[in-house]
């Protein structure tokens, strides 16, 4: 079979290697059809894997599947079933696994495609509790984005923020491909949705996805401006996932008592936060990483009701780098999907 391998920073092979055997009990075997990119696949690629791996590495991180075969003591699948794939290695046994808060888990093998090998080879066996079923009508181009970009999203929004009907909220990076569903998951819950994006032809395709107002942050600073649109109350939510220099202003356009909820760092990952502001104007700060196989389910229904995601554009497993170079010129709109 095929199988997409890192074999040194900025450096992929396409590669044939064995088929798995067939699976054990209580694993599932699925042909991968689509992979979905994100800055993780970009930061793994450029060597910025925060732990130790092993080259060569399979890459891809999130995709969608369907089922080749089904192992021993499985039920509730077959042969065929169109579904999507938890992107770590969890134990399943630790007390977080058992809750359902998977992207806790204590005992956690790696991430897909970052530290272990990840989803960019036509077969794979795995254990079939981390096999998320497709509803129908959901194509697997649109579901490959439910186990990262659309999970993401559902667990800042809805688990952390606990945003609310009514609330306003900034989203940073209206543009990339969490951004654009943060969008679209906001204005569906009767939200008003400022966000920023890079240039002014992305701030037209975010108004296209709902956001009532968009800030050029290259041309506006984006906390002068979020202050004025709330006559300076501040908005109650701020989707954070950028850090760097523009996290303390994400703080000022926080309203007293408001929430911050983060789960990236793609402009820096240190940042100095005065301590009395926090204090005093008693922000929320929430760390989100990951989603959990409930909010993936969700998700998907999400995708089945309508909410589709935003695609940018689309390469064959061959042309995988082109995808990455799509993502590190900050072109991009919403998410690279890649075919197999």
């Amino acid at each position: 079979m095929r199988a997409l391998q890192l074999v040194a920073d900025r450096k992929l092979e396409l590669a044939d290697v064995p088929d798995p055997p067939a699976p054990a009990e209580g694993e599932v075997q699925v042909r991968v059809k689509a992979v979905a990119l994100n800055h993780l696949d970009l930061w793994g690629y450029r060597g910025m894997a925060f732990a130790k791996r092993q080259l060569p590495l399979v890459v891809g991180a999130e995709a969608s599947a369907e089922i080749a075969q089904v192992g021993a003591g499985v039920a509730g699948c077959k042969r065929g079933d169109k579904v999507v794939m938890y992107g770590a290695r969890t134990c399943g046994v630790c007390p977080a696994c058992r809750e359902g808060r998977d992207n806790l888990c204590e005992n956690v093998g790696g991430i897909m495609g970052f530290h272990i090998d990840g989803f960019a080879r036509d077969l794979i066996n795995l254990p079939a509790r981390l096999v998320v079923g497709v509803p129908a009508g959901v194509s697997l181009r649109d579901a490959a984005c439910a186990p990262i970009a659309f999970g993401t999203v559902e667990h800042m929004l809805f688990d952390n923020a606990r945003l609310k009907p009514g609330e306003t909220i900034l989203v940073h990076a209206g543009g990339s491909g969490i951004g654009s569903v943060a969008i679209k998951m906001a204005k569906a819950l009767g939200c008003t949705v400022i966000t920023t994006v890079g240039d002014d032809a992305k701030a037209e395709k975010a108004k296209a996805l709902g956001a009532d107002h968009v800030i050029n942050y290259r041309t506006d600073r984006f906390e002068g401006v979020t202050r004025k649109l709330t006559a300076k109350k501040g908005v109650d939510v701020v989707f954070e996932h950028v850090g760097g220099e523009g996290f303390n202003g994400s703080l000022l356009c926080l309203k007293r008592g408001g929430r911050l909820v983060t789960c990236g760092s793609t402009a820096g990952p240190t940042v100095t936060i005065n301590l009395m502001q926090l204090f005093q104007q008693q922000y929320k700060i929430f760390g989100s990483f990951g989603c959990t196989i409930r909010n993936i389910r969700d998700s998907l229904s999400k995708m089945a009701a309508g909410m589709t995601p935003v695609v940018d554009s689309e390469f064959a497993l061959a042309d995988f780098e082109q995808g990455l170079a799509r993502i590190e010129s900050r072109q991009v709109f919403g998410k690279v999907i890649v075919h197999f």
